[in-house]
């Protein structure tokens, strides 16, 4: 299982990794932060990255915020790593 810590930059012109900050990873969302809309672009998004299904896809801490803590169930914490960075 692999964790990732994101923020979360919603209305974005597209959703895409921005590149990192500090620890975190920076993910532009073209949602809005409105009823857990940028939410499930933020599992959709991670789900295509790691080629699972959105059911093992969860965001752990951060529901309300901007900064997200994401487990991916299935994918070694390093080859999703290594998926964000290309």
């Amino acid at each position: 299982m692999a964790r990732i810590t994101v923020k979360v930059h919603p209305r974005a012109k597209r959703t895409r990794v921005a590149g990192r900050l500090g620890e975190a990873w920076k993910l532009d969302v073209a949602a809005p932060p409105v009823d857990g809309k940028a939410n499930e672009a933020c599992i959709r998004f991670f789900a295509d990255l790691a080629a699972v299904q959105q059911s093992r896809v969860r965001i752990v801490l951060g529901l309300t915020g901007r900064t997200k803590v994401i487990e991916v169930d299935g994918v070694p914490q390093d080859v999703l790593e290594a998926r964000l960075r290309e």
